[in-house]
């Protein structure tokens, strides 16, 4: 059943990757051409200027301490994700949400649900291609980075991975997948998905990935819920 007036929050900070937080965020504002009631909007730690990465500087239409009404929370990945690990304001802020609110990440994003222990005995996946330093002696690639941080999750090399309230995207583009897969998780049908992606020009892509999304054991969602007021 379709949800109307569905709510996107998506998280940024600083050193977030462009691409993660901006490809959802695009998906939400094509879809609003065909449903005004979507909404989608940026949180941040406070409500001020935000320099992700690339030194692109965004606006946050909230604090975390406005506790706007959502419907799914996403987190980008980037090179900020190593600091946001330990922000306990977020921690807290995400523990506190409704347990009907989806909890959502694209890329490195994971890591932070994973510092939390949110991904224990759930599936999630991260970025499988490394950069040079990631390939290198010095680094480590994400995904093998998730297993570290997270040796109770059970790794996935899908595209996304859908294990009831959490949802996990791969690598930087998977934010497209991310975004239309969660109009789906509101309740719109395969057919308004694909109109949507027809007109980002992105149908193509949307074929080939589409069926590239793991469904994890529906009992696992429980288990993470319950683990938000534990934590």
């Amino acid at each position: 059943m379709r949800k109307q007036g569905f709510r996107l929050g998506v998280y940024v900070f600083k050193d977030a990757e462009i691409v993660d937080y901006a490809a959802p965020c695009g998906v939400f504002s094509v879809a609003r051409r065909f449903d005004p009631s979507l909404d989608v909007f940026l949180v941040a730690d406070a409500l001020r200027p935000v320099q992700t990465q690339a030194g692109l500087t965004v606006l946050p239409n909230y604090a975390l301490d406005d506790r706007p009404a959502l419907d799914a929370f996403l987190i980008p990945g980037g090179f900020g994700t190593r600091q946001e690990m330990y922000n306990r304001k977020l921690a807290d802020y995400i523990r506190n949400l409704p347990e009907d609110c989806l909890l959502t990440s694209v890329c490195t994003g994971s890591w932070i649900y994973a510092a939390m222990g949110l991904l224990d005995g759930l599936v999630a996946t991260n970025r499988k291609e490394p950069d040079r330093i990631e390939a290198s002696h010095l680094g480590k690639t994400p995904i093998d980075r998730l297993a570290e941080i997270a040796p109770a999750c059970r790794i996935s090399h899908a595209r996304v991975v859908d294990a009831g309230r959490i949802i996990t995207g791969g690598g930087i583009s998977a934010g497209m997948e991310v975004g239309f897969h969660l109009l789906r998780r509101a309740g719109y049908d395969d057919a308004f998905v694909r109109e949507v992606a027809r007109v980002m020009e992105y149908q193509r892509a949307w074929a080939q990935y589409e069926h590239d999304i793991e469904y994890a054991s529906p009992s696992a969602a429980p288990l993470a819920a319950s683990r938000l007021k534990t934590a």
